[in-house]
């Protein structure tokens, strides 16, 4: 009987040490497909370029199925290009960290999929426009911040109990007001699509 139950303190002390040893941390790290949904609100013809960029996400699980989820990259530069005159308008710099909330679904075998909503916030800065090339034919200058929703939906294909291949796909919003020497032009809206695959890693 004493043994019995000295082995079942053993047990019960070795699950909970494999409890311990199952960190809520996970990072990723993606490439990603920037694809500018560009609706622009002047009637000028402006949009921004497409581009792959370099995406690194720390996600943190308050459960087994919900996890927070910070998203980054590094400050990213952009053309505006002009419709009207088939020529680049100038560019700027954009920074977009977003944070999501996610729903983990477990069950599934062999893969992992999740939906996430969220808040991003881009800085804009940088912003170089050549009145010669505009077509405004004016000093442009773009509001320095944008805020929006963030919608996402994705899936991890564990390797082993700490890497998997990750699948990942966000519907950003992100506009910006135009002025034309100083006066409101009207808005562009980015609304990007971001294409993402990686790799994760679970501490």
């Amino acid at each position: 009987m004493k043994k019995t139950m000295i082995a079942a303190v053993a047990l019960s002390l070795l699950a909970g040490a494999a409890v311990a040893q199952q960190s809520p941390w996970m990072v990723r790290v993606r490439a990603v497909q920037l694809n500018m949904d560009n609706q622009d609100g002047t009637g000028l013809g402006l949009g921004v370029n497409d581009k792959t960029i370099p995406e690194v996400d720390v996600s943190y699980f308050l459960t087994p199925n919900v996890a927070a989820e910070l998203v980054l990259t590094v400050p990213q530069s952009q053309r505006v290009h002009s419709g009207a005159l088939a020529a680049d308008a100038g560019t700027f710099k954009h920074l977009p960290p977003t944070l999501m909330l996610q729903y983990h679904f477990t069950g599934w075998q062999g893969f992992k999929p999740y939906v996430g909503l969220g808040y991003n916030y881009t800085r804009i800065s940088s912003v170089n426009m050549d009145p010669a090339s505009s077509a405004l034919g004016a000093k442009v200058s773009l509001d320095n911040h944008s805020t929006g929703v963030a919608y996402q939906v994705g899936v991890d294909f564990p390797i082993d109990k700490q890497w998997s291949v990750n699948l990942d796909v966000k519907k950003i919003q992100i506009k910006t007001q135009v002025y034309a020497d100083g006066v409101s032009a009207g808005t562009l809206k980015l609304d990007p699509m971001l294409l993402g695959v990686g790799l994760g890693y679970r501490y």
